[in-house]
């Protein structure tokens, strides 16, 4: 491990991820600067902290000053293209990413898993197996699902060299990566996301790709091979692929055959559960299941110990969460649904009659996808959110007409509750960011279900 001991680390953001690196890197003996452009008024507890860890705050702009600087750690938040990064490169101060510094810290192998869709699901779901298996695992990285939501870097100072980290990995995380090296790396799908912060969907995908980047022979790469970006991707790698698939049975990797789900690996064929074994909705969460077993698997992980996990899986928050039955109509929380294909897959897992509510902050996407997954399977759509409306021009430019607008959470849960009956579902499912209406999908997530959970105790007092 390099020595940090009297180093000087410029660290940008106070959210959680400067905050987690700034109490690594003190209790390695560095001296740390944080930087934040908030002002002071909106940052009194992340100011208390670093005051606690003995770290200096600058706040209230992003003028970083870079004298004396060793390292530059930025949030995944912090666009890449500010003045300070060229200003850093030209002084030759390396920059560098949490997930980067917690790479070289960790004692712990490193399961890395990103994709534009299922991340968490499946780092929870791979992070379960683990631990059935009766391994110390740390579940971490991008992941917030109700109390997970440790830091990389966190989890690599505390996890033992015995034991194992399975991270959810972000495209910006992947940005300013050198020597980052999972042991295994998964790669669950690349669709267009977050169009908003790169040129396009090639420069997205490329990052994302990044994750295998540094691995060699010995490490473990897997792939979906339905999806055309990273099934293109298997004869470059230098890991040993995995591919896991809903259509093909591949050599090595994860594949269905009738009712079972099955792994091969080493020549040896594993079925590691059937579908009555899984309580998540959708096909999409077949091939998490897939790829949280391949990794599994894949580091010594009994098959015993894959299917309990998988038969303990609930559907974590926000994430086709179900939330009450009222009247005959149930309720489903998919707050964490934030681009296109998540919508659209989240909608084609739902069999019964569905009312939609859907919109908020779009990202620079195509909603046609999701206009025409409302002709297939959509009853109605309650449209909130400042960018409702180019869902609306997209839904009637394939003549879907069955429309509502809300100007609040309440005003379109009220409006699905009145269009409802009985054996109809009433999901949450906005296909765009948060944050025109709420400070994040968790926030918007629980909003829509304290307005559930008050109609339903409404019902329960009338009866």
């Amino acid at each position: 491990m390099t020595d940090y001991a009297g180093k000087t680390i410029v660290v940008i953001g106070m959210a959680r991820t400067g905050l987690a690196v700034a109490s690594a890197m003190r209790k390695l003996g560095a001296n740390v600067v944080l930087y934040d452009h908030k002002p002071e008024s909106e940052l009194a507890a992340a100011i208390s902290q670093a005051h606690e860890l003995g770290v200096e705050t600058r706040l209230g702009s992003i003028d970083v000053s870079l004298d004396g600087a060793d390292m530059l750690v930025p949030s995944p938040g912090v666009p890449a293209h500010i003045p300070v990064f060229a200003e850093a490169r030209r002084r030759g101060i390396p920059i560098i990413s949490e997930i980067e510094l917690a790479y070289r810290i960790a004692q712990a192998p490193i399961i890395g898993i990103t994709g534009t869709n299922g991340k968490t699901t499946t780092t929870v779901l791979t992070g379960r197996m683990f631990q059935a298996d009766a391994r110390e695992t740390a579940i971490a990285g991008n992941v917030v699902a109700g109390d997970i939501r440790k830091p990389l870097i966190t989890a690599a100072l505390e996890t033992s060299a015995d034991g194992f980290i399975v991270a959810e990995i972000s495209t910006f995380q992947l940005e300013w990566i050198s020597d980052f090296r999972p042991r295994v790396a998964a790669l669950l799908n690349v669709t267009a996301d977050h169009l908003d912060r790169h040129s396009g969907v090639e420069e997205y995908a490329n990052l994302k790709a990044r994750i295998f980047a540094n691995q060699t022979p010995n490490d473990f790469a897997i792939i979906n091979s339905d999806n055309p970006f990273t099934a293109s991707l298997a004869q470059s790698l230098n890991g040993r692929v995995m591919r896991f698939s809903r259509i093909i049975e591949p050599d090595e990797g994860g594949f269905i055959r009738g009712d079972e789900l099955v792994i091969r690996h080493n020549g040896d064929e594993f079925v590691i559960c059937r579908r009555s074994d899984i309580l998540l909705r959708g096909e999409h969460n077949v091939e998490n299941i897939l790829a949280a077993a391949c990794a599994a698997i894949a580091l010594g992980v009994k098959t015993e110990s894959v299917l309990n996990a998988i038969r303990g899986f609930h559907p974590i928050e926000h994430r086709l969460e179900p939330v009450a039955v009222i009247d005959g109509v149930e309720y489903i929380n998919n707050s964490m649904c934030t681009n296109i294909d998540a919508a659209v897959r989240s909608i084609e897992a739902i069999r019964e009659p569905q009312i939609v509510i859907a919109g908020g902050k779009e990202k620079g996407l195509d909603f046609a996808p999701l206009a025409a997954s409302f002709v297939r399977k959509v009853k109605h759509v309650v449209l909130i959110g400042a960018d409702g409306d180019l869902i609306h021009e997209a839904a009637r430019s394939v003549g879907y007409d069955h429309i509502s607008r809300a100007g609040s959470m309440n005003e379109a849960v009220d409006i699905a509750r009145s269009i409802a009956v009985p054996g109809d579902v009433v999901v949450l499912t906005p296909a765009c960011a948060s944050f025109d209406m709420f400070s994040s999908f968790e926030e918007r997530g629980q909003a829509f279900k304290q307005i559930v959970m008050d109609y339903a105790r409404e019902g329960c007092a009338s009866t």
